[in-house]
């Protein structure tokens, strides 16, 4: 079985470079993991100001305990949640590389997570919650095996690609080599926020950032565990949607076909944009994103198929997407619904006609699809379908005026991103990768996800690579997020072979 496999179900192996983690690999481990449980009690949340600097400060700890200069780099506004930035300069070096990740993490509401775990108390389990995993104690590098998960808001997205970054450059130099290319690092501290203001200080810090490539590390990596390089990402924007109806609540039994009901409204809408197969029904929703290139085509025949698995052991009995694989669905536009509400359920629910009705939905961009004409789309098809469209709070002449009423609201969002294959520097990272995990590795030609990559893109006119690390089955965005401890040691010994390319 190849390596990387090895390393996936059963930890650090034999495969491992001796030299990467010193004499006394069992003490390096410790320290590492014992730092980063320390950096994982930190909240991480973009409402919390406060527990982002400390966790701005504490990378910056990190960067200096390891060799590399560090300092905080600000924005163009107030507002702006500094990153933190660090250099390697090599003497002779022909290029320079600058790796990303964000140290900022998603809202918590702890009492939807499982008994004994707390999002900024980080435990030690031996399995995800959700499939019988037991808390074995706190959160300890002493205590931990490399089968076991670490707990915590952030474990998995996005501080694990800080903590594997810099024990990557660290395990690098303590192995004897040396890096051949200037590192540069940018950890930042609002991509769960949208990042509002990293275009500002792209703007501001564009001599400091100026670099030949930028890996960005998060993410997960395939359910089958296998090394992946991906040259793009969707780009994202959320619309609000609010139906409204009578004034104040009704009876429902004495106004009841007679009064609209907002709620039965916004899911007639919201179901007329899909068809059965899950497919986009609004009209040329899909006509600008730009058609994929002959070698996107050959690279996506090439990812192994992890449909069949997953809806096993999602329990899907049959996906959505009208039979066509998971890695061309994903480089496709899409609109997801994640959430609904109108008057109330469970213990709660009343008969009654509710007064307003509200989605969100999360828009995903491919190539070509710009953030105003999705959300263009969106408002169009409303209109089709009998609606007067705002974007106000409506006054009550306008409730009164118009038989369906809807206010639509987008934030800003950001477009898709997607680097060239044959760009011969992303074949050195490829390369690089495959060292590392003797493996083959997949070329991704457009994950699911989104990140600001083309923010980067538009500000540094740089090619960007994304490498991820961590375990598919994270709960990143949820409740119960985790991290499995032999990806992280995996991660580690990874981007050290990425880190000391030329």
């Amino acid at each position: 079985m190849r390596r990387i496999i090895r390393w996936l179900v059963g930890g650090i192996a034999a495969g491992l470079a001796v030299g990467a983690w010193g004499a006394d690999a069992g003490a390096v481990r410790e320290r590492r993991l014992t730092e980063y449980c320390e950096f994982l009690s930190i909240p991480n949340v973009a409402a919390d100001p406060a527990g982002l600097a400390r966790n701005a400060q504490f990378i910056l700890q990190m960067m200096r305990r390891r060799g590399v200069e560090g300092r905080l780099l600000d924005g163009e506004t107030a507002a702006t949640v500094p990153a933190v930035f660090g250099q390697v300069r090599v003497p002779g070096a022909k290029r320079t590389i600058l790796f990303y990740a964000h140290y900022d993490g998603q809202p918590v509401n702890p009492a939807k997570w499982a008994a004994g775990l707390a999002p900024f108390s980080p435990v030690l389990i031996d399995a995800p919650m959700e499939s019988g995993g037991r808390v074995l104690g706190p959160c300890s590098g002493q205590a931990a095996a490399t089968s076991q998960r670490i707990a915590a808001r952030g474990a998995a997205d996005d501080r694990a690609g800080v903590m594997a970054l810099l024990n990557a450059y660290e395990a690098l130099v303590q192995s004897g080599r040396a890096p051949r290319a200037n590192l540069k690092f940018l950890f930042e501290g609002e991509e769960e926020a949208g990042s509002p203001h990293l275009a500002g200080i792209l703007r501001r810090h564009r001599a400091t950032l100026a670099s030949d490539l930028w890996v960005i590390v998060d993410g997960p990596r395939p359910a089958a565990g296998y090394p992946v390089v991906e040259f793009g990402v969707r780009g994202d924007v959320n619309v609000a949607l609010t139906v409204y109806g009578p004034k104040r609540p009704l009876h429902s039994g004495n106004y009841g076909n007679w009064a609209p009901n907002p709620a039965q409204r916004l899911v007639s809408l919201l179901a007329a944009m899909k068809d059965d197969e899950g497919r986009i029904a609004i009209p040329h929703f899909n006509d600008d994103a730009r058609p994929l290139t002959d070698a996107e085509r050959q690279a996506l025949a090439q990812v192994p198929d992890s449909a069949p698995a997953l809806a096993r052991e999602l329990l899907i009995s049959k996906p959505d997407g009208g039979g066509l694989p998971l890695a061309q669905l994903l480089t496709e536009p899409t609109i997801n619904i994640n959430g609904i509400s109108s008057g109330d359920v469970g213990a709660a629910a009343s008969n009654q006609i509710p007064t307003r009705a509200e989605a969100v939905l999360d828009l995903r961009l491919a190539p070509g699809n710009s953030v105003a004409a999705q959300v263009a789309k969106i408002a169009e098809f409303a209109r089709s379908r009998g609606y007067f469209v705002i974007d106000h709070e409506p006054s009550a002449e306008e409730r009164a005026s118009h038989d369906r009423l809807l206010r639509l609201v987008a934030n800003d969002g950001y477009p898709a991103q997607r680097t060239r294959l044959d760009l011969p520097l992303a074949q050195s990272v490829v390369d690089a990768v495959a060292r590392a995990s003797g493996s083959t590795v997949v070329r991704v030609v457009s994950v699911g996800g989104s990140l600001p990559l083309s923010v980067i893109e538009q500000e540094l006119q740089v090619p960007i690579l994304t490498i991820p690390i961590v375990n598919y089955d994270n709960n990143q965005h949820a409740e119960n997020e985790n991290v499995r401890i032999d990806y992280l040691w995996s991660g580690i010994e990874l981007l050290s072979e990425v880190l000391a390319i030329p």
